[in-house]
């Protein structure tokens, strides 16, 4: 038996040391093929300013779609391959590469499952992908609004009971959409809300865009496909070294028709992909089946560090940690996100986040009112990390211990909504001042990004407190998104 298994792992060592697209990019390359095909720079030579800065091995890498590299529209060679192994180490039965985002899987996700008028349950704390998709897909949301930490300021995940609460209300829902982990860390009650979703007979759908490295360390919140969810959007670039905008998508069980999904995923996935990040998809796969648990003890190592120092030396500073644990919103957490609280300072998160780029050249991942958050990774070191905790010890030393305990924290809360995403979208809408638009139905999103968690969406009705939330941000500097208007300072609103 032992034999058999010891055969097994070298099989399975043996299959997941390859990486069939950097292999044939490289052999493409090395050929010195003449080329007369798109791209127009031609390996560098059309762009020499830019090829002189970025190096000539990215630009000769830099091609199209031809027999020796496959089709990402209908792949069958190193593409199909490359997926096949990406399948088997993420847990799930298959993968597709993605090189417009984690957005192109979502957008997918929902559009495999869903049809016009049908309804989904989601937390309000999306990604504006997610309404987004709703807009495409003309579907319903049913929207589960997330405990908010009344400390932290931050909208929590969302928990089985809630999932089990709002699927008692709407039994006709076809899907379940979850974030795994939030923005800011927070994983919910994966496995429980899959066990529920499995009673309706439904698919569980996450967007895990942060969470592409969860499956390689017991120390790590359990990831989608562990958790026996049916699909799954991974941005490998956020946490697992690809570049940026080079994603997965993740499928698995009988739920899911995974022809129509690859049918739906050409819908939106472009057909000129960027094979630099496709290699990058396929080589950080590579590592992390190989050297990911490694990496991450040490990534876990020392934002532990790091979330030590600052809780018990840095006065007026707090990271949450295994203490959130338990609490409603928090089943598990990321421990490489250093969601760094800076409430008794007296200052916004968005002054913190200047301060460190200005005064300390450190740019953290996102700011709010009350945080600032700081994603430690496999790229990041002792002396990396140092150097954050003690940007942070001098700019706090600066300012007055303030006791803010019974200072409760409130976000808006959700408002009704008045027409489909979809219906809204395409209604007849002009735009109003945004002080003028209390009360009316909105056509468009309104939010802060990061981390593009839309304030309103389209179809709902302009509330007074969301109103003066926004101000609020704007005194703050924060810039907001979503709107026509680049200043925010008008909303569409339906005729």
């Amino acid at each position: 038996m032992k034999n058999r298994k010891d055969q097994a792992r070298i099989a399975l060592e043996r299959r997941q040391s390859r990486t069939p697209v950097f292999d044939a990019l490289r052999s493409y390359v090395r050929a010195g093929t003449l080329s007369f095909h798109v791209p127009g720079h031609k390996h560098g030579k059309g762009l020499p300013e830019f090829t002189r800065f970025v190096g000539r091995n990215i630009m000769n890498l830099d091609l199209t779609i031809m027999p020796d590299l496959d089709s990402i529209y209908k792949p069958h060679g190193p593409i199909a391959e490359a997926q096949e192994l990406a399948a088997e180490a993420f847990g799930a039965e298959f993968a597709h590469f993605l090189s417009n985002g984690t957005t192109a899987g979502i957008h997918c996700m929902m559009m495999t499952t869903l049809r016009p008028g049908d309804k989904i349950v989601v937390p309000r704390n999306v990604h504006k992908s997610v309404v987004s998709a709703l807009v495409l897909t003309g579907a319903e949301p049913v929207y589960i609004q997330p405990y908010v930490d009344n400390y932290l300021g931050i909208a929590m995940a969302i928990t089985a009971d809630e999932v089990r609460q709002s699927l008692r209300q709407h039994p006709e829902s076809k899907a379940i959409l979850l974030t795994n982990t939030t923005f800011y860390g927070m994983a919910p009650e994966l496995e429980r809300i899959v066990e529920i979703a499995e009673d309706y007979e439904i698919p569980v759908l996450v967007d895990e865009a942060h969470g592409a490295h969860l499956c390689f360390h017991p120390g790590l919140p359990i990831s989608a496909m562990e958790a026996g969810a049916d699909m799954a959007a991974l941005s490998t670039h956020k946490l697992l070294g690809s570049m940026t905008q080079s994603s997965l998508l993740l499928t698995r069980g009988d739920l899911v028709d995974h022809d129509y999904t690859k049918t739906t995923l050409n819908l939106t996935q472009t057909t000129s992909p960027s094979y630099p990040l496709l290699a990058s998809i396929d080589v950080s796969r590579k590592q992390a089946f190989f050297r990911g648990h490694e990496m991450l003890t040490h990534a876990i190592n020392i934002a532990n560090w790091a979330r030590y120092e600052i809780n018990n030396n840095i006065p007026g500073l707090y990271v949450y940690g295994n203490d959130l644990v338990g609490q409603l919103g928090c089943h598990d957490y990321d421990p490489t996100k250093l969601c760094i609280n800076v409430r008794a300072l007296g200052i916004t998160g968005f002054e913190i986040e200047r301060i460190l780029r200005q005064g300390f050249h450190i740019q953290v991942d996102l700011s709010d009112l009350y945080n600032v958050l700081c994603v430690v990774t496999i790229a990041d070191t002792k002396e990396t990390v140092r150097a954050l905790v003690h940007a942070l010890s001098e700019i706090a030393r600066k300012y007055t211990v303030q006791d803010v305990r019974e200072q409760v924290i409130e976000l808006p809360p959700i408002p009704a909504l008045a027409y489909l995403p979809r219906e809204a979208f395409y209604a007849d809408s002009k735009r109003v001042p945004l002080e003028q638009a209390k009360g009316k139905i909105v056509a468009e999103m309104l939010m802060s990004y990061p981390p593009g968690i839309p304030l309103i969406c389209p179809g709902e009705i302009l509330t007074q407190d969301i109103i003066d939330y926004v101000r609020r941000l704007k005194k703050a500097d924060v810039q907001i998104y979503g709107t026509e208007d680049p200043t925010a300072e008008h909303i569409k609103i339906i005729r």
